[in-house]
């Protein structure tokens, strides 16, 4: 059995090298297929794996309310959130009993402010303004290079800003006791957070271009009323949280009236995109993928079915001299698997080349996981298998005799 499949392999490679241009350009077919399924999961599990890292390194006791119900698939037609559009499900008094839940050892609200920063005739583009509590640091341990962070003792009116946007605003990171306006207010500066070129995290906020304000402050903008975007939960063990999650889900629905007009997510739950846009464009890139696997396919079923013509004959001399239906399906079959499997090990190389040369662009590298290697190479054997399979069981109901009649 063995020598018969090695045989059969190396017919398939002496008749693969026959047809070289055809060949190339089938197996071709294939690879961007499966190259463009290798960019799309190894980017969107390298950003997932990022904020998973940093979940994890706080302690894997985080966990975070959203207002809405999480969506684990978007509607293409619609692919824009209607929660874009309405005004937040969670309040300050979720924050403050979320806090006071047993088992939780602190929660910030984050509420986002949109305005523009200007410092003189300076004016910061790409800033994000956060209103927040004093229990934020502790929650995610944000790290603070001088000063210190808006706590119950501090003005109103003081911030916090991450290094970047220091230098944007005043062309320094030693920005303390500067000022600083939003929408006509004023703030003073009285602490500087530590680099961290991280702008991808659980909490969707660049840190290094932001700027903390104390939640009473945000509030002034919104005529008092906090517009919560995010609460962070942070348990006092590990074994805790999924106890904590329970009672918080209770609580909030109680709070709520009974709807379940919000999400905590936990674990791997918070590192999966929040943007039901970035989940369309996702989808719509994998939907390409498979157009391409499935014109490659066809592409094999087509050069297949040519050899199938071409080697009449050979099907015909082989079945007389003893050969098996079996025999000339599995010799047709290796040969589409060649192909394919070819192809598949061409796009998933070059799919990494293409996703690391995309990372270059980004703040995060694309992931090495053996899930997508899996996948990749699991889809071009499928791809093989199912546009091979006629092909081949073509070739074993050729007649030997008109076969050989045919082409005497």
């Amino acid at each position: 059995m063995r020598l018969l499949l090695t045989e059969h392999i190396q017919n398939a490679i002496q008749s693969l090298k026959a047809t070289k241009m055809r060949t190339l350009l089938t197996t071709l077919g294939v690879a961007i297929g499966v190259a463009s399924i290798t960019v799309i999961l190894s980017l969107s599990s390298g950003i997932t794996k990022v904020v998973s890292d940093q979940v994890d390194a706080l302690g894997g006791n985080i966990a975070v309310v959203r207002p809405g119900q999480a969506h684990p698939t978007a509607d293409f037609t619609n692919p824009i959130s209607q929660q874009s559009f309405s005004t937040s499900t969670i309040t300050e008094e979720d924050s403050i009993a979320l806090a006071e839940l047993p088992g939780v050892e602190d929660a910030a609200p984050i509420m986002i402010i949109n305005g523009t920063l200007k410092a003189g005739s300076t004016t910061a583009k790409k800033s994000t303004v956060v209103a927040t509590t004093p229990s934020f640091t502790d929650v995610t341990n944000l790290p603070i290079r001088d000063g210190q962070f808006i706590d119950s003792v501090t003005n109103r009116d003081t911030a916090v800003i991450g290094p970047q946007l220091s230098i944007d605003l005043f062309g320094t990171d030693q920005p303390i006791g500067r000022t600083f306006t939003i929408k006509g207010q004023t703030f003073t500066i009285i602490g500087v957070l530590k680099r961290t070129n991280d702008p991808v995290n659980f909490n969707n906020i660049d840190l290094d271009s932001a700027a903390f304000i104390s939640l009473e402050s945000g509030k002034s903008f919104h005529e008092g009323i906090a517009q919560i975007q995010q609460i962070d939960i942070r348990a006092k063990t590990v074994d805790a949280l999924p106890d904590v999650i329970n009672k918080a889900n209770a609580l909030l629905k109680e709070n709520h009236h009974g709807e379940e007009d919000f999400s905590i997510l936990s674990g791997k739950e918070i590192a999966q995109p929040t943007s039901q846009l970035f989940i369309a464009v996702t989808n719509v890139m994998t939907a390409i993928a498979a157009i391409s696997l499935i014109v490659g396919g066809i592409g094999i079923m087509n050069i297949m079915l040519v050899g199938v013509a071409e080697r009449t004959r050979e099907i015909g001399l082989r079945k007389a001299v003893g050969a098996s239906n079996g025999n000339i399906i599995n010799q047709f079959m290796i040969e589409a698997l060649l192909m394919s499997l070819t192809g598949g090990i061409v796009g998933y190389v070059g799919g990494y080349i293409i996703a690391f040369s995309i990372s270059t662009f980004l703040t995060f590298n694309p992931a090495i996981t053996w899930q997508i290697a899996v996948a990749a190479l699991g889809t071009s054997v499928v791809v093989g298998v199912i546009f091979g399979l006629y092909p081949a069981l073509r070739a074993a109901r050729k007649d030997p005799i008109e076969s050989l009649r045919q082409y005497r």
